[in-house]
């Protein structure tokens, strides 16, 4: 069974996402973690319900008609240390459904939780970065939120939030609610305990430009960088760099696309999205296969990996022992991979909504602070599959 959130080590957390020695006093825009993945969505009722029955997440707090928002409904959801917001219009003029009709699903912010909000947007100010929203205050009877926002690639943005004075269950204006949903006796509390890293798509050309972007506005270092080769199948290509907060808990890696002989997971994404935004969420288990068997079960669809992969010796050689038999992974169809530092073991999701957008991923680190490299080119052949089959190759 997954171990929970509650029984894991400060060490084992710091494993899960990648965390480093960090100095917070000296770094300009300090960022704590990741505060929420906030979503718009066609009906957030059913995707919030979707949300818990399918990755068990639970409800925590709700705003709406009932509580006095008119205009949306918003459903909060968490499992571990991630928390999704589910955000779906319901009056006919709401700028939500605006959104999603241009869209579709997707995620609209990448919420952080930052020590001092005000320090942070000074510092994007005077670097260029475009304010949505300047720091203010909001309360209620439990306490105070201080908040912010900055724009970032295509519609998306960062809401800054510092909520050390508040013990409410998200933000004044929600309400606490609890799930409903009956989970399956003997299923584990939680299927994955945290947010690894968010990748963003962007346009061809504009990779270096947000790269860069993140290193001035908000002090992020770089972490990775992917390129020719070592991200390419015969038929398409893209580019990635990974960028990352000090002390390495909030990752974001950037893709776009290259040329190749034919359309990119990129190129694809970016025509259904109609522009740069999300385009997948990693989540971090101790698990893997237990989250995957429970996942499934519930429905959710996940990438093939044909059988040849696991019966490469090169592959059997380079990734040595790893906690899940070779065996196993195989009828899992999970994929291994091993750099200087550890291993990791990873699954992809087709996209969940009726557009090719938004996946996900199941991560499960043992010391690797990588991205799966050595699995680059299986799962774009996989995804390539995919796209194959919604005639988008």
């Amino acid at each position: 069974m997954t171990q929970q959130l509650d029984d894991v080590s400060y060490d084992q957390l710091r494993q899960l996402v990648g965390l480093v020695d960090y100095d917070g006093t000296r770094d300009p825009f300090p960022v704590r973690s990741m505060d929420a993945v906030v979503f718009v969505v066609g009906n957030a009722t059913q995707t919030a319900w979707f949300y818990q029955v399918a990755f068990g997440m639970q409800l925590v707090a709700y705003a709406g008609p009932e509580t006095g928002q008119r205009g949306h409904k918003s459903f909060v959801l968490k499992s571990g240390s991630a928390r999704f917001v589910i955000n779906g219009g319901v009056a006919p003029d709401s700028p939500l459904l605006d959104h999603h009709r241009k869209h579709g699903d997707g995620v609209v912010d990448l919420s952080l939780e930052v020590a001092d909000v005000d320090k942070c947007v000074e510092h994007a100010r005077a670097q260029g970065a475009t304010v949505l929203e300047e720091p203010h205050d909001v309360e209620d009877e439990h306490g105070v939120v201080r908040r912010a926002a900055i724009a970032t690639y295509g519609e998306t943005r960062h809401s800054l939030v510092d909520r050390s004075r508040y013990t409410g269950p998200y933000l004044p204006g929600y309400e606490a609610r609890e799930s409903t949903v009956v989970r399956p006796e003997g299923a584990p509390k939680r299927l994955f305990q945290a947010v690894d890293h968010c990748v963003g798509n962007v346009e061809l050309g504009k990779m270096d430009y947000w790269v860069e972007w993140y290193n001035r506005v908000m002090g992020f270092v770089n972490m990775a960088e992917f390129i020719g080769d070592d991200i390419a199948t015969d038929y398409s290509a893209l580019m990635s760099k990974v960028v990352s907060n000090g002390n390495h808990r909030v990752k974001f890696p950037l893709n776009e696309p290259a040329v190749a002989k034919r359309k990119s997971q990129i190129d694809e994404y970016l025509e259904f999205y109609e522009g740069a935004g999300v385009q997948h969420i990693a989540l971090a288990t101790n698990d893997i296969v237990t989250t995957l068997t429970a996942m499934r079960a519930a429905g959710v669809e996940f990438l093939e990996t044909p059988d040849s992969y696991y019966d490469d010796p090169e592959l059997r050689a380079r990734i040595g022992e790893v906690r899940v038999p070779i065996e196993v992974l195989k009828q899992h169809k999970i994929l291994v991979d091993r750099d200087e530092d550890g291993y990791l073991l990873q699954i992809f999701t087709k996209p969940i909504g009726d557009r090719p957008t938004v996946f996900y991923e199941l991560i499960e680190r043992h010391g690797s602070l990588g991205f799966g490299k050595g699995n680059f080119k299986a799962l774009f052949e996989a995804i390539e599959r995919e796209q194959e089959r919604r005639g988008n190759l």
